[in-house]
């Protein structure tokens, strides 16, 4: 058995890790982190898990050192030194959050404010999103696991952008969160009071996540990438929902950009192109590591509209993480991650 730790644990994204871990066939949770709860097991943080996982929250350094491969779900600024101890070791790691996903040190310290301090752990570093970088990744041991919106994003323009159906410039990014994408700990706008009944607008156009699709839709197709990014809060636990706008090139047709999408996901697991004229909804995936997308033409003004929804806890961060380390240790890659969507 593969052993895995989890630094973070008891946050949002770690916790999740921890749901889908102790059910993997191939993999044994061996250790779990949290400075907040040290000491304490896991079963008393999360009582739901009361005789189901009653590990102990331990150091991080005891975390690497039992483990073979380590995920990290903390706040950005947090994972690097862990990542230089489990290079230092031999051992594999996923980080959940940022300090892996840009290329450019510049990029990283202007949007995020930390100074990237091991240089040559970034240049190894490989962007953990398995159906545009799944050779990639099998060759790393080293992961920056994607955000949750650029999943989202990136999943849902890639085939138009990899097959120059649409214009690369002036792309619009309307996307909407549950309240988990803010993290654990209590924020005024993710206090029930002011999320509840509520809906809004936050970062317009200044979030975190920008560079991070701009990256990465930049490398597919193969020229650069610019995009306005919208985010919205939405008063429900999980979920994201993305609509993308882009402008269609002379002469292109909805049913050749919904060949390129065929071709592009027909095989693959993950991502589920729907039926014309079915919508996308956040509760088809809820709970699972399902990318649901489904693609529109506006004929008035020749926009190709891209609608796509993920469960931003699952395919946007733990189930995606784990999907990535299944191709770390060589095992198929649904290992462990065939949870059926909730229906309600």
């Amino acid at each position: 058995m593969i052993k895995a730790g989890i630094i973070g644990a008891t946050g949002y994204a770690g916790i999740e890790l921890v749901r889908i871990l102790i059910r993997h066939p191939d993999m044994e949770l061996a250790a779990v982190s949290s400075v907040s709860f040290e000491g304490k097991p896991l079963s008393e943080v999360y009582p739901t898990l009361r005789e189901i996982c009653d590990l102990p929250c331990i150091t991080a350094e005891e975390v690497v050192e039992k483990c073979d491969v380590v995920f990290a779900a903390l706040p950005h600024g947090l994972s690097q030194e862990t990542a230089a101890a489990c290079a230092q070791n031999g051992k594999k790691f996923i980080d959940l959050g940022a300090d892996f996903r840009l290329d450019d040190p510049e990029e990283y310290e202007k949007w995020y404010g930390c100074p990237v301090v091991y240089p040559e752990l970034h240049e190894r570093a490989v962007y953990g999103l398995p159906e545009l970088f799944r050779e990639d990744i099998r060759k790393t041991s080293l992961i920056g696991n994607p955000g949750c919106y650029p999943t989202s994003v990136a999943l849902g323009l890639a085939p138009a952008l990899r097959e120059g159906l649409i214009e690369t410039a002036g792309l619009v990014i309307d996307s909407k969160s549950g309240t988990t994408g803010a993290g654990r700990k209590p924020a005024q706008n993710t206090h029930f009071p002011d999320c509840n009944e509520a809906f809004s607008a936050y970062k317009v156009a200044s979030h975190r996540h920008t560079p991070e699709m701009e990256q990465t839709l930049s490398k597919v197709a193969g020229g650069k990438v610019t995009l306005t990014f919208v985010p919205h809060l939405l008063p429900v636990n999980r979920g994201i929902l993305s609509t993308m706008y882009a402008r269609m090139k002379a002469g292109v047709s909805l049913e050749q950009v919904r060949a390129a999408y065929e071709q592009a996901y027909g095989t693959e697991r993950f991502v589920r192109l729907l039926p014309p004229g079915e919508g996308v909804n956040i509760r088809s995936v809820r709970g699972s590591n399902y990318c649901d997308i489904q693609l529109y033409a506006d004929a008035h003004t020749g926009l190709l509209i891209v609608t796509s929804v993920i469960d931003n806890m699952v395919k946007g961060a733990a189930g995606q993480a784990v999907q990535n380390a299944n191709l770390l240790f060589g095992l198929p890659e649904d290992t462990g991650l065939d949870m059926v969507p909730l229906a309600f």
